[in-house]
């Protein structure tokens, strides 16, 4: 190890440490060429392909750049949009409806083309190029939609002539597909308001509807990563780097293929920007059709939209360090110059989603979060592996977990490795940022129906 590993869990998530190669992942980043102190563990923390889930690796400029560091889905993200309706007002009936609507509109599960894809292929270069705003001008959402997503919805650097043709016709037709295996839509209650004026600047209140969708940048975004974690291991050892592990194959961030590596990544992070941007504009038609409402009468806008698989450049302790933040949000205290001008007072939102079954987070990073590269966790983490979950978890315990909460898989075989029980406890990996004071609780959403893909 070139740095050291700082580690953020309290006395019950550090039991479940050492079950899984989560540390191991962390020594090997901490070995790489370039790597600035520290590398962090976030309390969501769990095995991964390269750079364990829920970690983050700073690289100065004379360091390396990882496909394995950022995930393979690139720019898995979540985004919150608010309403002005009360939810005591949703009967499960009437929940039942509007996520029938919403997959009548929102194709999910594995491989799945978007119903848009007329107006996505045409758009597809705009939009991997200049982001949110593409799929806004083609009539996705509303000009200033962008003000409320991280980097405005466009990460500047992108150029699709480093992306394979394999992946271009990947991404052409499932831009508006929400996916499987974690990725979900949920209608949430605002259940308790922890910070009343930070609430009322992000414009949450108790007992609201909230909508959160959680997805990413779908096959395209796999096939770059797939794509360049070869070519980044053979860079390696052209450019003389020993790799810990095939995971974090890697090259020099100023090579030409750390450069063709960037300029992918940031294609797949816009993509996946704009991926949201049209999924919620359908979502607001589905609450439309069923509530016979326009968005505008419903009050529906995003709150904020966060990247958590992402490498992008940033300044920290005086320095300006390319980040990698693999299943770990990025929160921004209160006067940070990099925040959106709307939330430049407050800092923005960090949106932290439990299980399906389990409370979700609304938090803002405060000034000691510098030392987590102002990074929080991306939601509770797995406990269990996918395949131990299925094998494990029974039925009655699924039906236990998930509780009240409507969902729209007819199986609940299908839904197994995703069931709450599979996951870490929101609870305790929330309260081991907040103890020493590297966040501040906003508010807490709670599950009442949730739209899944079906891997």
């Amino acid at each position: 190890m070139r740095v050291d590993a700082v580690i953020y869990v309290n006395e019950p998530l550090r039991r479940l440490l050492g079950e899984d190669k989560s540390l191991e992942q962390l020594m090997n980043a901490a070995s790489l060429p370039g790597v600035v102190e520290p590398v962090i563990g976030l309390p969501d923390i769990h095995e991964g392909f390269g750079l364990p889930i829920g970690g983050v690796m700073a690289m100065a400029p004379d360091g390396v750049i990882s496909a394995g560091a950022v995930g393979m889905d690139i720019n898995c993200g979540v985004r919150l949009l608010r309403t002005d309706l009360e939810a005591r007002q949703f009967t499960r009936g009437l929940l039942r409806r509007i996520i029938d609507r919403i997959e009548h509109y929102v194709p999910t599960g594995i491989g799945k083309k978007g119903k848009h894809h007329g107006i996505t292929r045409r758009i597809f270069e705009e939009v991997v190029h200049r982001g949110v705003a593409a799929v806004i001008e083609a009539g996705f959402g509303q000009p200033g939609d962008e003000d409320y997503i991280e980097e405005r919805g466009c990460l500047a650097g992108a150029d699709v002539r480093a992306c394979s043709r394999r992946a271009c016709e990947r991404g052409e037709v499932q831009l508006g597909t929400l996916g499987g295996g974690n990725h979900f839509i949920e209608l949430q209650r605002v259940t308790e308001i922890l910070d009343e004026g930070l609430a009322r600047a992000f414009g949450l209140f108790e007992g609201q509807l909230t909508i959160m969708i959680h997805t990413g940048s779908r096959g395209f975004g796999h096939q770059i990563c797939t794509d360049y974690t070869g070519k980044l291991a053979a860079a390696a050892k052209r450019y003389g780097i020993e790799l810990p592990s095939r995971g974090l194959a890697c090259a020099p961030i100023d090579s030409p293929e750390g450069k063709a590596y960037y300029q992918a990544m940031a294609c797949a992070v816009n993509y996946a920007f704009s991926n949201r941007q049209i999924i919620m504009t359908d979502v607001a038609r589905a609450l439309s059709d069923v509530l016979e409402k326009t968005p505008e009468d419903m009050g529906f806008r995003p709150v904020y939209d966060v990247a958590h698989n992402i490498a992008k450049w940033e300044e920290h302790r005086g320095r300006r360090l390319l980040v990698h933040r693999k299943g770990a949000t990025r929160a921004l205290c209160a006067g940070h110059p990099a925040n959106p001008p709307a939330y430049r007072d407050t800092g923005h939102p960090a949106l932290i989603p439990g299980s399906m079954g389990t409370s979700s987070y609304v938090l803002v990073g405060t000034e000691r979060a510098a030392e987590t590269f102002f990074s929080v966790n991306h939601g509770a983490g797995r406990v269990l592996s996918r395949s131990a979950a299925s094998k494990k978890v029974t039925k009655e315990e699924f039906e236990r977990a998930m509780g009240d909460v409507v969902f729209n898989v007819s199986s609940y075989r299908d839904l197994l490795d995703e069931s709450p029980t599979a996951y870490k406890d929101i609870e305790q990996v929330i309260q081991t940022l907040v103890d020493p004071g590297l966040v501040v609780r906003v508010a807490r959403l709670s599950p009442m129906a949730v739209v899944k893909g079906v891997d």
